[in-house]
């Protein structure tokens, strides 16, 4: 088959996320200019640059109590600052709750239950116990073509590794089993991995 986005797919579901796949996600927490706390997972996401280490995610909706668009972005342009942490496998049930829309001043930590501690580089919290917690600088936002896409885009200000994902010197990722996201309402887990060696190593 083939169709033109614009055009639209004729089928029951758009496939255009369920192509692009697994997907990392980035568990964005942030901070507010008056306090409040918000936690919320995003699967475009990913890094983009190592040196300085940078990352980026793109939120694609909004909510009324937000205008043009969603609280992790809201809380960013005030701030300036956000934290990304890492997903694992036993965290599926708590990551999905801080998916909801919730009025802007639901704190999704304690609406799921979550472990928080404060940043060292950044003024929000982080999931304490997530396998890596990212402290992030924001960049810039870039407001894209559509309704309420905007990518977010920060740079890397401290780095949270949870001692138990370290082995042999390395972040392994086979020891807390990372959550991808498909497509519809499907994710996947990494429980396997291999190694290739690039031309010219």
């Amino acid at each position: 088959m083939f169709y033109r986005p614009a055009d639209g797919h004729g089928l029951p579901h758009n496939p255009f996320n369920a192509i692009v796949t697994p997907r990392p996600i980035g568990w964005i927490s942030t901070r507010g200019a008056d306090g409040s706390e918000n936690l919320a997972p995003y699967s475009f996401f990913n890094a983009v640059a190592y040196v300085p280490p940078q990352v980026m995610f793109a939120s694609t909706s909004a909510k009324e109590d937000r205008g043009d668009t969603k609280d992790s972005v809201a809380n960013i342009r005030e701030t300036g600052v956000f934290c990304v942490n890492v997903v694992e496998y036993a965290m599926r049930d708590v990551m999905n709750r801080t998916s909801g829309p919730w009025p802007r001043e639901t704190d999704e930590f304690e609406l799921a239950g979550i472990a928080r501690a404060e940043c060292e580089t950044v003024a929000c919290s982080r999931v304490s116990g997530a396998p890596a917690s990212l402290e992030c600088r924001m960049t810039q936002i870039v407001n894209l073509e559509g309704e309420a896409n905007f990518a977010v885009f920060g740079e890397v200000t401290g780095v949270h590794i949870r001692e138990d994902c370290l082995k042999d010197g390395m972040f392994d990722v086979l020891s807390f089993n990372p959550l991808t996201r498909l497509g519809y309402r499907d994710y996947s887990v990494i429980r396997e991995t291999f190694s290739l060696k690039r031309p010219g190593e």
